[in-house]
Protein backbone atom coordinates (compact mmCIF):
# COMPACT_ATOMS: atom_id res chain seq x y z
CA UNK A 1 0.00 0.00 0.00
CA UNK A 2 3.09 2.60 -0.10
CA UNK A 3 3.37 3.53 -3.01
CA UNK A 4 -0.57 4.08 -3.47
CA UNK A 5 -0.16 6.06 0.02
CA UNK A 6 2.66 8.24 -1.13
CA UNK A 7 0.66 9.14 -3.86
CA UNK A 8 -1.87 9.68 -2.46
CA UNK A 9 -0.12 12.31 -0.18
CA UNK A 10 0.87 14.36 -3.26
CA UNK A 11 -2.47 14.78 -3.70
CA UNK A 12 -3.37 16.84 -0.06
CA UNK A 13 -5.11 19.67 0.12
CA UNK A 14 -5.06 19.69 -4.06
CA UNK A 15 -7.71 20.53 -5.98
CA UNK A 16 -7.34 16.65 -7.42
CA UNK A 17 -7.69 15.09 -4.30
CA UNK A 18 -11.31 17.25 -3.76
CA UNK A 19 -12.34 16.31 -7.05
CA UNK A 20 -11.95 12.60 -5.90
CA UNK A 21 -13.42 12.96 -2.60
CA UNK A 22 -16.76 14.59 -4.36
CA UNK A 23 -16.77 11.70 -6.65
CA UNK A 24 -16.90 9.18 -3.88
CA UNK A 25 -19.75 11.01 -2.15
CA UNK A 26 -21.35 11.18 -5.56
CA UNK A 27 -20.94 7.63 -5.99
CA UNK A 28 -22.20 6.64 -2.33
CA UNK A 29 -22.98 9.81 -0.53
CA UNK A 30 -20.20 9.84 1.97
CA UNK A 31 -16.18 9.96 1.08
CA UNK A 32 -13.32 9.08 3.57
CA UNK A 33 -10.24 11.16 3.71
CA UNK A 34 -7.79 9.61 6.31
CA UNK A 35 -5.86 12.56 6.20
CA UNK A 36 -9.17 14.78 7.36
CA UNK A 37 -8.60 17.02 10.79
CA UNK A 38 -11.96 15.67 11.21
CA UNK A 39 -10.61 11.86 11.20
CA UNK A 40 -7.74 13.03 13.16
CA UNK A 41 -10.14 14.27 16.08
CA UNK A 42 -12.94 11.47 16.13
CA UNK A 43 -12.50 8.76 13.04
CA UNK A 44 -15.41 7.06 15.04
CA UNK A 45 -18.23 9.55 13.40
CA UNK A 46 -16.54 9.09 9.66
CA UNK A 47 -16.67 5.20 10.56
CA UNK A 48 -20.32 5.20 11.15
CA UNK A 49 -21.23 7.18 8.22
CA UNK A 50 -19.33 4.78 5.91
CA UNK A 51 -20.77 1.94 8.10
CA UNK A 52 -24.20 3.26 7.98
CA UNK A 53 -24.60 4.56 4.24
CA UNK A 54 -21.86 2.20 2.46
CA UNK A 55 -20.38 -0.06 4.55
CA UNK A 56 -18.17 -2.02 1.38
CA UNK A 57 -16.66 1.92 0.38
CA UNK A 58 -14.77 2.53 -2.78
CA UNK A 59 -12.47 4.66 -1.69
CA UNK A 60 -10.88 6.98 -4.74
CA UNK A 61 -7.74 8.95 -3.19
CA UNK A 62 -5.79 5.49 -3.52
CA UNK A 63 -8.42 3.51 -5.03
CA UNK A 64 -9.15 1.00 -2.88
CA UNK A 65 -12.20 -0.65 -0.94
CA UNK A 66 -12.45 0.11 2.52
CA UNK A 67 -14.65 -2.60 5.29
CA UNK A 68 -16.31 -1.35 8.24
CA UNK A 69 -18.31 -3.56 9.09
CA UNK A 70 -17.21 -6.37 11.91
CA UNK A 71 -17.81 -9.08 9.45
CA UNK A 72 -16.64 -8.23 6.68
CA UNK A 73 -13.57 -6.97 8.28
CA UNK A 74 -13.14 -9.99 9.92
CA UNK A 75 -13.76 -12.21 7.04
CA UNK A 76 -11.31 -10.80 5.14
CA UNK A 77 -8.58 -10.88 7.59
CA UNK A 78 -9.08 -14.59 8.16
CA UNK A 79 -8.84 -15.38 4.40
CA UNK A 80 -5.35 -15.00 3.90
CA UNK A 81 -5.80 -16.89 0.28
CA UNK A 82 -8.24 -14.23 -1.48
CA UNK A 83 -7.07 -11.45 0.46
CA UNK A 84 -3.12 -11.55 0.39
CA UNK A 85 -0.15 -9.73 2.18
CA UNK A 86 1.37 -6.77 0.35
CA UNK A 87 4.32 -6.86 -0.97
CA UNK A 88 5.55 -3.64 0.60
CA UNK A 89 9.07 -1.90 0.79
CA UNK A 90 9.33 0.52 3.00
CA UNK A 91 10.36 3.67 1.84
CA UNK A 92 13.26 1.95 -0.08
CA UNK A 93 14.67 0.62 2.78
CA UNK A 94 14.04 -2.77 1.39
CA UNK A 95 12.95 -4.25 4.41
CA UNK A 96 10.34 -6.70 4.56
CA UNK A 97 8.89 -8.50 7.44
CA UNK A 98 6.47 -11.46 7.88
CA UNK A 99 3.50 -9.08 7.93
CA UNK A 100 3.96 -8.61 4.12
CA UNK A 101 4.82 -12.52 3.19
CA UNK A 102 2.02 -15.02 2.85
CA UNK A 103 2.59 -18.83 3.29
CA UNK A 104 4.62 -20.99 3.51
CA UNK A 105 7.38 -18.08 3.93
CA UNK A 106 4.68 -16.95 6.14
CA UNK A 107 4.33 -20.19 8.26
CA UNK A 108 7.97 -20.71 8.14
CA UNK A 109 8.80 -17.09 9.67
CA UNK A 110 6.05 -17.23 11.94
CA UNK A 111 6.64 -20.87 13.49
CA UNK A 112 10.38 -20.14 14.44
CA UNK A 113 9.14 -16.66 16.26
CA UNK A 114 6.07 -17.51 17.93
CA UNK A 115 7.51 -19.76 20.45
CA UNK A 116 9.23 -17.14 22.34
CA UNK A 117 5.68 -15.03 22.53
CA UNK A 118 3.39 -18.04 23.45
CA UNK A 119 1.44 -16.93 26.72
CA UNK A 120 3.70 -19.27 28.95
CA UNK A 121 6.60 -17.57 28.00
CA UNK A 122 5.26 -13.88 27.81
CA UNK A 123 4.11 -14.70 31.66
CA UNK A 124 7.87 -14.79 32.50
CA UNK A 125 8.30 -11.60 31.98
CA UNK A 126 5.49 -10.42 34.75
CA UNK A 127 8.12 -9.98 37.06
CA UNK A 128 10.15 -8.15 35.13
CA UNK A 129 7.37 -5.93 33.65
CA UNK A 130 5.96 -5.08 37.36
CA UNK A 131 9.80 -4.13 38.53
CA UNK A 132 10.20 -1.57 35.61
CA UNK A 133 6.49 -0.18 35.93
CA UNK A 134 7.07 0.60 39.66
CA UNK A 135 10.79 2.17 38.55
CA UNK A 136 9.03 4.19 36.74
CA UNK A 137 6.25 5.45 38.86
CA UNK A 138 8.59 6.06 41.34
CA UNK A 139 10.51 8.84 39.49
CA UNK A 140 7.30 10.95 39.44
CA UNK A 141 6.31 10.16 43.29
CA UNK A 142 5.66 12.95 44.95
CA UNK A 143 4.32 14.95 41.64
CA UNK A 144 0.70 16.03 41.51
CA UNK A 145 1.16 16.50 37.56
CA UNK A 146 2.80 14.70 34.72
CA UNK A 147 2.55 13.92 31.63
CA UNK A 148 1.68 9.83 31.47
CA UNK A 149 3.24 9.25 28.16
CA UNK A 150 6.49 10.30 29.21
CA UNK A 151 6.57 9.08 32.33
CA UNK A 152 5.04 5.53 31.82
CA UNK A 153 3.36 4.92 28.30
CA UNK A 154 6.00 5.29 26.31
CA UNK A 155 8.90 3.94 28.43
CA UNK A 156 7.22 1.01 29.66
CA UNK A 157 6.83 -1.26 26.44
CA UNK A 158 10.35 0.66 25.17
CA UNK A 159 12.10 -0.46 27.97
CA UNK A 160 10.70 -4.31 28.20
CA UNK A 161 11.13 -4.69 24.12
CA UNK A 162 15.22 -3.70 24.94
CA UNK A 163 15.61 -6.18 28.05
CA UNK A 164 13.89 -8.57 25.98
CA UNK A 165 16.11 -7.98 22.94
CA UNK A 166 19.23 -7.64 25.59
CA UNK A 167 20.12 -4.11 24.78
CA UNK A 168 22.13 -3.13 27.40
CA UNK A 169 21.20 -0.25 29.98
CA UNK A 170 24.38 1.77 28.96
CA UNK A 171 22.52 2.15 25.58
CA UNK A 172 19.05 2.71 26.35
CA UNK A 173 18.97 6.66 25.33
CA UNK A 174 20.30 5.77 21.67
CA UNK A 175 17.36 2.66 21.40
CA UNK A 176 14.91 5.11 22.25
CA UNK A 177 15.56 7.75 19.94
CA UNK A 178 16.24 4.94 17.48
CA UNK A 179 12.48 3.05 18.89
CA UNK A 180 10.77 6.38 18.39
CA UNK A 181 11.67 7.36 15.07
CA UNK A 182 11.12 3.72 13.17
CA UNK A 183 7.86 3.48 14.60
CA UNK A 184 6.99 5.94 11.63
CA UNK A 185 7.67 3.00 9.59
CA UNK A 186 4.15 1.64 9.61
CA UNK A 187 2.80 5.09 8.85
CA UNK A 188 1.88 5.42 4.68
CA UNK A 189 2.04 9.18 4.65
CA UNK A 190 4.95 11.21 5.59
CA UNK A 191 6.94 14.45 5.43
CA UNK A 192 10.36 13.98 3.73
CA UNK A 193 12.53 14.59 6.66
CA UNK A 194 10.71 11.70 8.14
CA UNK A 195 10.89 9.68 5.57
CA UNK A 196 14.87 10.49 5.78
CA UNK A 197 14.49 9.74 9.98
CA UNK A 198 13.12 6.38 9.14
CA UNK A 199 16.14 5.29 6.58
CA UNK A 200 18.32 6.37 8.73
CA UNK A 201 17.29 5.31 12.07
CA UNK A 202 16.71 1.80 9.75
CA UNK A 203 20.56 1.79 8.85
CA UNK A 204 21.76 2.48 12.42
CA UNK A 205 19.39 0.01 14.00
CA UNK A 206 20.27 -2.84 12.00
CA UNK A 207 23.89 -1.81 12.34
CA UNK A 208 23.42 -1.88 16.14
CA UNK A 209 21.68 -5.29 15.92
CA UNK A 210 24.40 -7.19 14.10
CA UNK A 211 26.74 -6.76 16.70
CA UNK A 212 24.11 -7.68 19.17
CA UNK A 213 23.23 -10.80 16.98
CA UNK A 214 27.40 -11.82 16.59
CA UNK A 215 27.61 -11.33 20.59
CA UNK A 216 25.36 -13.54 20.87
CA UNK A 217 26.28 -16.14 18.19
CA UNK A 218 29.10 -16.40 20.54
CA UNK A 219 28.00 -16.26 23.73
CA UNK A 220 24.19 -17.05 24.13
CA UNK A 221 22.18 -15.05 26.45
CA UNK A 222 18.70 -15.67 28.46
CA UNK A 223 17.28 -13.05 25.85
CA UNK A 224 15.03 -12.92 22.81
CA UNK A 225 17.75 -12.83 20.21
CA UNK A 226 19.47 -15.75 21.73
CA UNK A 227 15.91 -17.93 21.15
CA UNK A 228 15.68 -16.44 17.99
CA UNK A 229 19.22 -17.70 16.85
CA UNK A 230 18.51 -20.73 18.63
CA UNK A 231 15.12 -21.45 17.42
CA UNK A 232 14.82 -24.21 14.76
CA UNK A 233 11.71 -25.81 12.77
CA UNK A 234 12.03 -29.24 10.82
CA UNK A 235 16.07 -28.11 10.67
CA UNK A 236 15.11 -24.21 9.08
CA UNK A 237 16.67 -21.32 10.91
CA UNK A 238 16.05 -17.67 10.54
CA UNK A 239 18.25 -15.92 7.93
CA UNK A 240 20.58 -13.10 8.72
CA UNK A 241 17.69 -10.37 6.86
CA UNK A 242 14.65 -12.44 8.55
CA UNK A 243 16.52 -12.20 11.95
CA UNK A 244 17.11 -8.09 11.70
CA UNK A 245 13.80 -7.54 10.08
CA UNK A 246 12.05 -9.45 12.91
CA UNK A 247 13.61 -7.84 15.73
CA UNK A 248 12.72 -4.42 14.44
CA UNK A 249 9.16 -6.03 14.15
CA UNK A 250 9.07 -6.80 17.19
CA UNK A 251 10.61 -3.23 18.06
CA UNK A 252 8.13 -0.89 16.39
CA UNK A 253 5.25 -3.47 17.27
CA UNK A 254 6.09 -3.87 20.85
CA UNK A 255 6.33 -0.12 21.43
CA UNK A 256 3.13 1.34 19.72
CA UNK A 257 0.66 -0.63 20.22
CA UNK A 258 1.69 -0.91 24.22
CA UNK A 259 1.75 2.80 24.33
CA UNK A 260 -1.11 3.90 22.95
CA UNK A 261 -3.16 1.14 24.20
CA UNK A 262 -1.89 2.86 27.67
CA UNK A 263 -2.96 5.87 26.71
CA UNK A 264 -5.96 5.67 24.90
CA UNK A 265 -7.10 3.36 27.28
CA UNK A 266 -6.30 5.74 30.56
CA UNK A 267 -7.85 8.38 28.52
CA UNK A 268 -10.86 6.92 28.14
CA UNK A 269 -11.13 5.39 31.82
CA UNK A 270 -10.54 9.56 32.85
CA UNK A 271 -13.67 10.76 30.47
CA UNK A 272 -15.66 8.03 32.16
CA UNK A 273 -15.23 8.17 35.78
CA UNK A 274 -17.33 5.99 36.69
CA UNK A 275 -15.84 3.04 34.76
CA UNK A 276 -12.64 3.92 36.36
CA UNK A 277 -14.51 4.07 40.28
CA UNK A 278 -15.64 0.27 38.69
CA UNK A 279 -12.85 -0.67 38.07
CA UNK A 280 -11.44 0.18 41.73
CA UNK A 281 -13.71 -1.07 43.16
CA UNK A 282 -13.91 -4.36 41.26
CA UNK A 283 -9.96 -5.28 40.18
CA UNK A 284 -11.29 -8.91 39.03
CA UNK A 285 -12.24 -6.62 35.84
CA UNK A 286 -8.97 -5.79 34.80
CA UNK A 287 -8.90 -7.80 32.26
CA UNK A 288 -12.06 -7.97 30.65
CA UNK A 289 -11.74 -3.93 31.16
CA UNK A 290 -8.26 -4.17 29.14
CA UNK A 291 -9.78 -5.84 26.13
CA UNK A 292 -13.00 -3.11 26.38
CA UNK A 293 -9.89 -0.56 26.05
CA UNK A 294 -8.51 -1.92 23.00
CA UNK A 295 -11.91 -2.39 21.55
CA UNK A 296 -12.96 1.44 22.22
CA UNK A 297 -10.36 3.17 21.18
CA UNK A 298 -8.36 0.88 18.86
CA UNK A 299 -4.33 1.37 18.66
CA UNK A 300 -3.74 0.05 15.42
CA UNK A 301 -6.90 1.77 13.02
CA UNK A 302 -6.48 -0.16 9.83
CA UNK A 303 -5.03 -3.45 7.98
CA UNK A 304 -4.48 -3.32 4.57
CA UNK A 305 -4.61 -6.91 2.05
CA UNK A 306 -4.82 -7.31 -2.06
CA UNK A 307 -7.41 -9.14 -3.63
CA UNK A 308 -5.74 -12.05 -4.99
CA UNK A 309 -9.38 -13.67 -6.65
CA UNK A 310 -12.36 -11.83 -7.65
CA UNK A 311 -15.00 -11.95 -4.60
CA UNK A 312 -18.00 -10.69 -3.81
CA UNK A 313 -18.76 -8.50 -0.72
CA UNK A 314 -21.66 -6.87 0.53
CA UNK A 315 -23.09 -6.93 -3.05
CA UNK A 316 -20.30 -5.18 -4.42
CA UNK A 317 -17.45 -6.99 -6.64
CA UNK A 318 -13.76 -6.88 -5.64
CA UNK A 319 -11.10 -7.80 -8.74
CA UNK A 320 -7.82 -9.65 -8.33
CA UNK A 321 -5.37 -6.80 -7.65
CA UNK A 322 -7.10 -4.47 -6.25
CA UNK A 323 -6.85 -2.88 -2.68
CA UNK A 324 -9.03 -3.41 0.40
CA UNK A 325 -8.52 -1.84 4.21
CA UNK A 326 -10.17 -3.40 7.46
CA UNK A 327 -10.84 -0.44 9.43
CA UNK A 328 -10.31 -2.38 12.53
CA UNK A 329 -11.86 0.66 14.49
CA UNK A 330 -14.52 0.43 12.88
CA UNK A 331 -15.41 -3.05 12.99
CA UNK A 332 -15.17 -2.58 16.33
CA UNK A 333 -18.00 -0.20 17.24
CA UNK A 334 -20.38 -2.06 14.87
CA UNK A 335 -23.61 -2.40 16.36
CA UNK A 336 -24.64 -5.69 14.80
CA UNK A 337 -21.46 -7.15 17.04
CA UNK A 338 -21.32 -5.39 19.86
CA UNK A 339 -24.31 -4.15 22.17
CA UNK A 340 -24.45 -0.46 22.39
CA UNK A 341 -21.00 -0.44 21.23
CA UNK A 342 -20.10 4.14 21.51
CA UNK A 343 -20.38 2.81 25.26
CA UNK A 344 -17.30 2.21 27.16
CA UNK A 345 -18.66 -1.26 29.27
CA UNK A 346 -15.29 -2.84 31.28
CA UNK A 347 -17.52 -5.76 32.13
CA UNK A 348 -18.65 -5.97 28.61
CA UNK A 349 -19.36 -9.38 27.82
CA UNK A 350 -18.75 -9.05 23.91
CA UNK A 351 -14.37 -9.04 23.98
CA UNK A 352 -14.32 -10.73 20.61
CA UNK A 353 -12.36 -7.35 19.07
CA UNK A 354 -10.49 -7.13 15.99
CA UNK A 355 -7.67 -4.76 17.70
CA UNK A 356 -5.03 -7.51 17.40
CA UNK A 357 -5.94 -8.60 14.16
CA UNK A 358 -7.37 -12.03 12.86
CA UNK A 359 -5.95 -15.10 11.03
CA UNK A 360 -2.61 -15.99 10.22
CA UNK A 361 -1.66 -12.10 10.95
CA UNK A 362 -2.83 -12.52 14.77
CA UNK A 363 -0.46 -9.93 16.35
CA UNK A 364 2.32 -11.98 17.78
CA UNK A 365 2.90 -9.57 20.91
CA UNK A 366 -0.63 -9.33 22.03
CA UNK A 367 0.15 -11.21 24.86
CA UNK A 368 3.24 -9.29 25.66
CA UNK A 369 0.81 -5.74 24.73
CA UNK A 370 -2.10 -7.53 26.99
CA UNK A 371 0.45 -8.17 30.13
CA UNK A 372 2.20 -4.48 29.87
CA UNK A 373 -1.46 -2.97 29.81
CA UNK A 374 -2.93 -4.92 32.87
CA UNK A 375 0.62 -3.81 35.26
CA UNK A 376 0.06 -0.01 33.86
CA UNK A 377 -2.96 0.23 35.08
CA UNK A 378 -3.23 -1.79 38.03
CA UNK A 379 -0.15 0.11 39.21
CA UNK A 380 -1.41 3.19 38.69
CA UNK A 381 -4.68 2.30 40.56
CA UNK A 382 -2.42 1.00 43.06
CA UNK A 383 -0.46 4.16 43.61
CA UNK A 384 -2.88 7.32 42.93
CA UNK A 385 -6.36 7.12 44.89
CA UNK A 386 -7.37 9.61 42.77
CA UNK A 387 -6.59 10.70 38.65
CA UNK A 388 -8.18 13.22 36.77
CA UNK A 389 -7.33 14.87 32.89
CA UNK A 390 -5.62 17.80 33.58
CA UNK A 391 -5.27 18.51 30.00
CA UNK A 392 -6.87 17.80 26.77
CA UNK A 393 -4.58 15.77 24.82
CA UNK A 394 -3.89 15.86 21.06
CA UNK A 395 -3.79 13.20 19.38
CA UNK A 396 -0.71 12.46 17.41
CA UNK A 397 -0.38 12.28 13.45
CA UNK A 398 -1.16 8.95 11.90
CA UNK A 399 -3.54 6.96 9.44
CA UNK A 400 -2.47 3.20 11.12
CA UNK A 401 -1.58 4.07 14.70
CA UNK A 402 -3.81 5.92 16.93
CA UNK A 403 -2.31 7.78 20.36
CA UNK A 404 -2.24 10.66 22.07
CA UNK A 405 1.04 12.68 21.83
CA UNK A 406 0.64 13.38 25.53
CA UNK A 407 -1.29 13.02 28.21
CA UNK A 408 -0.95 15.59 31.79
CA UNK A 409 -2.79 13.68 34.72
CA UNK A 410 -3.34 15.28 38.38
CA UNK A 411 -2.71 12.85 41.18
CA UNK A 412 -3.57 12.98 44.30
CA UNK A 413 -0.33 12.18 46.56
CA UNK A 414 1.40 8.56 45.41
CA UNK A 415 0.90 6.51 48.13
CA UNK A 416 4.40 4.65 49.80
CA UNK A 417 5.91 2.21 46.65
CA UNK A 418 6.69 -0.16 49.25
CA UNK A 419 3.32 -0.70 50.49
CA UNK A 420 2.26 -1.37 46.61
CA UNK A 421 4.96 -3.82 46.13
CA UNK A 422 4.19 -5.54 49.55
CA UNK A 423 0.91 -6.36 48.13
CA UNK A 424 1.49 -6.87 44.31
CA UNK A 425 1.93 -10.74 43.60
CA UNK A 426 1.77 -11.98 39.81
Amino acid sequence: MINAWEAAANLVKSVAMQVLLARERLESGVAYNPVSDEVATDPYAVYRRLRDRDPVHRMRLIDAWVLTRYEDADAMLRDHERFGAEDRRFYDTGLTTMLDLDPPDHTRLRALVSRAFTPRSVSRWHGCVREIADRLLDAVSGQDRFDLIAALGYPLPVTVIAEMLGVPADDMDRFEVWSNDIALIVEPILAPAQVEGVRRATGELFAYFETIVEARRREPRDDLVSALLAAEERGDRLTREELLSTMLLILVAGNETTRNLIGNGMLALLRHPDQLQRLRDQPDLLDPAVDELLRYDSPVQLDGRVVREDVEMGGRRLRAGQKVIALLGAANRDPAAFENPEALDIGRRERSHLSFGRGIHYCLGASLAVLEARIAFQSLLERFPSIRLAAEPRYRDGIVLRGVESLWIEVQQARQPAEIRDRSAP
